[in-house]
């Protein structure tokens, strides 16, 4: 699945990302760009904390990679002047694990799990009453003579991130005290976040330059990021070092951006169920022998943004292209009774 990890439009965190994103990341709820309605919430939610000296309720925040869980969550920690630990669901393979963690934790802190929704049935039983009633039951012993012993925890805050909601079991997600969805930006806000990171990153960008990088970065803060890191190594290469419309469209389109957003496998996609199964429906199988991409990887890379952007349609017989995968790519439907919009 190499794929995954070298692909620039692909939201997930990529190993190259940790350092660069770490530079960029705001600090406080007053410097994070967009999702107004989920900051104002969080703000309340804060202030009120603080004033009762008491820690903020669990907190779910769910939506597509790369909108911003992580940074929201460092951002409550920074708010609330408390330490923050990080760890992920599939880290945690043994109850002695998460176990270790709680006990470590002081009063206030903040447990932070990225991907929750992959922890196993056991860990989550364990969190029931640490979630509720800040304890920890332990089994000591095996059989008959086994017995349970109950450790009091810390006050603690439990962050949860996911990509699928639908993942996490109800007696999990009904713990959170405050569950929050992160919807898509609009390009007016990736530009803001571009013209931001330009300036941590002490890199001349224009309004035009950051529009440019904006349309083509999915609505995701992280590919926006990720492309204005490569434009910028493009212009220190190729140009004065600083970055203006004309060198950035350059970088981009060597890179094979379009001006969706859309990358080379995203258009060989396209064009395979155009021209080679004539707009479909066709079955997941079958773009998978015609392109040589694994299913998997179309299904949950590939499929997600072409069907938000209108380009795919999933339908029972199968995947089809819409009307504006025909206008984009400048293909012509073999069907005469076939009408563009």
């Amino acid at each position: 699945m190499a794929e995954k990890t070298e692909r620039i439009v692909n939201p997930q965190s990529q190993d190259t990302d940790k350092l660069f994103d770490f530079a960029l990341r705001p600090k406080k709820l007053s410097e994070f760009i967009g999702q107004d309605k989920l900051k104002e919430n969080l703000e309340i939610f804060i202030t009120a904390a603080k004033k009762r000296k008491e820690p903020i309720e669990h907190v779910l925040l769910y939506g597509p990679p790369g909108l911003g869980k992580t940074t929201l969550a460092h951002i409550i920690a920074n708010e609330m002047n408390v330490n923050i630990r990080v760890t992920s669901g599939p880290a945690i393979e043994h109850s002695g694990d998460l176990a270790a963690i709680l006990t470590n934790l002081t009063d206030g802190d903040i447990l932070f799990i990225d991907e929750i929704h992959r922890l196993n049935k056991v860990i989550e039983e364990i969190l029931y009453p640490a979630m509720e009633e800040y304890a920890l039951d332990i089994i000591i012993g095996k059989g008959p003579s086994a017995r349970t012993l109950r450790l009091d925890l810390p006050r603690f805050t439990l962050i949860g991130a996911t990509t699928k909601i639908s993942l996490i079991s109800s007696p999990l997600r009904d713990r959170f005290g405050c569950i929050h969805h992160l919807n898509f930006y609009q390009d007016e806000e990736i530009e803001k976040i571009i013209l931001r990171s330009s300036n941590l990153l002490k890199l001349r960008t224009d309004k035009n330059t950051a529009a440019e990088i904006a349309k083509r970065s999915r609505k995701t803060p992280r590919v926006a990021n990720r492309l204005l890191k490569r434009v910028r190594d493009y212009a220190q290469v190729k140009g004065s070092g600083s970055l203006d419309e004309s060198i950035t469209k350059k970088a981009l389109e060597m890179l094979e951006i379009d001006d969706f957003g859309l990358d080379n496998i995203d258009r060989l996609i396209l064009s395979a169920i155009i021209e080679k199964f004539n707009g479909g429906p066709v079955g997941l199988n079958s773009i998978s022998a015609a392109t040589g991409e694994d299913m998997a990887t179309i299904e949950d890379v590939y499929e997600p943004f072409l069907m938000q952007s209108g380009f795919l349609h999933r339908t029972p017989q199968g995947r089809m292209a819409a009307d504006s995968a025909y206008s984009h790519l400048r293909l012509k439907p073999k069907n005469k009774n076939f009408k563009l919009i």
